[in-house]
């Protein structure tokens, strides 16, 4: 009985990081016509943008058709700003971000634009 109760605790403590591992990152893919070099998120309409999610990368700049890693964001409804290499800073409201899922931004989603 002892042996089965280790064996079960092991187990229990295993198995977390067992799914941590086969867990896919969520991901930003860049269809916009120009290198990001900043992207920061908000938990939609709160302004309280996080960290320069660029920092993932590893030259710190997301080019056109390359996904980036995002970290340290929950599940849940995001604007996100973002400014291109040349100078342009764009809001696009309320993206739905999913856990281990790839959200696009395409050149048309920019439409709240300065810089």
């Amino acid at each position: 009985m002892h042996r089965a109760a280790l064996v079960a605790l092991a187990l229990g403590l295993l198995l977390p990081a067992v799914l941590a591992a086969d867990r896919k990152p969520t991901r930003f893919w860049n269809l916009t016509a120009n290198t990001i070099v900043s992207l920061q998120m908000s938990p939609a309409g709160q302004q309280a943008w996080g960290r320069n999610q660029c920092d993932n990368d590893r030259d710190h700049e997301v080019d056109h058709d390359e996904r980036l890693r995002i970290t340290d964001i929950a599940p849940g409804r995001y604007d996100v700003r973002l400014q291109d290499k040349t100078g342009r800073v764009c809001v696009v409201k309320n993206i739905d971000v999913k856990d281990g899922a790839i959200f696009t931004i395409e050149e048309k989603d920019l439409t709240n634009c300065g810089g």
